[in-house]
């Protein structure tokens, strides 16, 4: 599997925002993108997806209303939009491609970023 290329973290205030973008190969897409992040001591936890079929997405609850989760179909790179970001958003996020079912679960991802660092002071 081809590696995604992640951009877009640093150090924002919290109620700031940031755009996270995530560079796939075609080959690579399969039905669903999905971020998830990893805070120190946690164990790694879903954030968003969508399908790169059909654009349906889907959110954690505790980022619904305030990360939104898109796609540009022509250059095959998806983006999560954070916006009013919390101290507890704090974590490094990567982004995952090639799951077909259970876009919830890391487990069903193939390819993954290398992560990058979002942190949120208070």
């Amino acid at each position: 599997q081809e590696p995604l290329v992640e951009s877009g973290g640093g150090l924002v205030q919290a109620g700031g925002s940031l755009r996270l973008s995530c560079a796939a190969s075609r080959r690579t897409l399969s039905i669903y993108v999905g971020w998830f992040r990893q805070a120190p001591g946690k164990e790694r936890e879903f954030v968003a997806a969508i399908s790169w079929t059909d654009g349906s997405t889907f959110a954690a609850g505790s980022v619904k209303g305030r990360f939104t989760i898109s796609r540009d179909n022509t250059n095959t790179t998806a983006y999560l939009q954070m916006s009013s970001l919390k101290p507890e958003d704090t974590a490094v996020y990567y982004c995952a491609a090639g799951a077909v079912v259970g876009p919830r679960n890391y487990r069903n991802y193939a390819s993954w970023g290398q992560g990058t660092q979002v942190t949120v002071s208070s």
